[in-house]
């Protein structure tokens, strides 16, 4: 197994000891976990392309780790209300529809590339939830609006970019939808 897959495997294990770290109320900790994990998601995918380790499982766990990472996270802040659950539904609903897109054409033998707009979606969303967890940090009350204010700014950003994502994938594979 080649670096760039054994990074993406880490972000996937980092998963539950985030979880853990944010159920237990070390947002800080779970702040360090997210960070660290979303970094290996932007070293992978430039090891992976600078020397030619690009495989298969890359391409369906790499983004499958982003989504486990990420949604675990807005799983978690719906439960305090740091994200609504509309918002959730909404960006799961994309997900799956996207989703269920690229089984079928596959299905077909067609493969449905990340557009950039998708990218910059997670980016987003990989901005926003650190921001989110730093709201509950009492070390940064003295700044606490400004945060919230940002983690809010990026995660409506993201929630937009989500819907836009959708739209634009689905627009550019509608002939998925005759197979």
């Amino acid at each position: 197994m080649n670096l760039p897959n054994k990074l993406t495997i880490g972000r996937i294990i980092a998963v539950p000891f985030f979880v853990a770290s944010y159920m237990m109320g070390y947002n800080l900790i779970a702040f360090l976990i997210f960070i660290v994990a979303s970094l290996t998601d932007m070293l992978d995918g430039k090891i992976a392309r600078k020397y030619n380790l690009v495989t298969n499982f890359g391409k369906i766990m790499d983004p499958l780790a982003d989504k486990i990472l990420v949604y675990s996270a807005f799983c978690l802040m719906v439960g305090n209300g740091l994200v609504p659950a509309w918002m959730l539904i909404v960006i799961l609903a994309r997900e799956f529809a996207i989703g269920g897109m690229r089984t079928v054409a596959a299905s077909e033998g067609i493969v449905i590339a990340a557009g950039m707009s998708g990218k910059i979606k997670t980016v987003l969303q990989m901005i926003a939830v650190p921001l989110l967890l730093l709201v509950n940090v009492e070390t940064f009350a003295p700044v606490l609006t400004y945060i919230t204010m940002l983690a809010n700014g990026f995660l409506w950003a993201s929630l937009i970019m989500t819907i836009y994502s959708g739209i634009e994938y689905i627009l550019k594979n509608k002939s998925v939808f005759s197979m």
